[in-house]
């Protein structure tokens, strides 16, 4: 019976969230080698899927590294980066793209086999407008995000299922590989999205990475540019969390940083008084 209660405090204890994010968007970014971690697979997507159901409107946009590179090696090519960032030349960009849309048809058939509806969003589509990447004349169709076409996710939405968008972004005829982290961000902020969620291999943000008791609950914009410049956010960090105040800056209300293999990961931070991650927020708000 205590068990039993329990479980319905919990509930309660949700309520007040689900009440004041109902209807509102979150942008979800969910990438790399989680997309092929199946159990950690699965709770995002039921996450997702638990978001649907009770009228928050949860968007997902994938990245897919491993399966780009797995992609390349079997069609002979070889993977090179540029300061993290892949070389995506004529050759290989088709591929890119085929990759790409091979882990977007399978989250969207995840999710229906979850018992949730979704629609991938890709390159026939056109959602992510591209433009070229500063460095392209070494990178190739490297691109950045030019503008979002927020109608086709509308129009996903207005069906009550999970739009599932592709970083292919476009030009023209041109396809371009972006960053799944800036697609995210773009899109959260263009749909002015109450949440950006980034999902990672970390908890959020640490001041020592070996010391889970030193994560960062919460942190405004200013604390997130020193901790930058003390070298706590390094590396890989740094573009998730700029992608971040990037959201911030263009109207998105919060974003958090989550690790994406702790199960219900995105419920636990979203639906209680502590959460589980880093949450970054606007300098007044903190």
């Amino acid at each position: 019976m205590k068990e039993t209660i329990r479980k319905a405090d919990i509930l309660i204890e949700a309520l007040p969230y689900i009440q004041a994010f109902r209807g509102k968007a979150f942008v979800v970014k969910y990438g790399g080698s989680a997309v092929d971690n199946s159990s950690a697979l699965r709770s995002i997507l039921e996450d997702l899927i638990f978001l649907s159901v009770v009228g928050i409107k949860p968007i997902l946009v994938h990245g897919g590294g491993p399966a780009i590179t797995a992609k390349l090696a079997a069609s002979g090519h070889r993977s090179s980066f540029i300061d993290g960032v892949r070389v995506t030349d004529e050759s290989v960009i088709e591929l890119v793209n085929e990759a790409l849309s091979e882990v977007n048809a399978h989250l969207v058939k995840q999710i229906q086999m979850l018992g949730g509806d979704a629609k991938g969003l890709m390159s026939p589509q056109r959602v992510v407008q591209a433009k070229p990447h500063a460095n392209s004349a070494q990178l190739g169709f490297v691109g950045a995000v030019d503008s979002i076409d927020t109608a086709p996710i509308h129009a996903v939405l207005d069906t009550q299922a999970i739009p599932v968008i592709s970083p292919i972004g476009v030009m023209g005829d041109q396809l371009y590989n972006i960053n799944a982290d800036s697609v995210a961000s773009q899109v959260a902020a263009y749909l002015e999205a109450e949440k950006l969620v980034l999902l990672t291999d970390v908890m959020g943000i640490m001041r020592d990475p070996e010391d889970e008791e030193s994560l960062f609950s919460t942190l405004s914009v200013s604390e997130v540019v020193s901790l930058i410049k003390q070298g706590i956010i390094q590396k890989g960090m740094i573009p998730k969390v700029r992608s971040c105040m990037d959201a911030l800056e263009k109207n998105v209300h919060k974003t958090h940083i989550l690790n994406a293999s702790m199960p219900h990961a995105m419920l636990l931070e979203v639906f209680t008084y502590k959460g589980v991650g880093t949450q970054i927020l606007h300098d007044h708000d903190s």
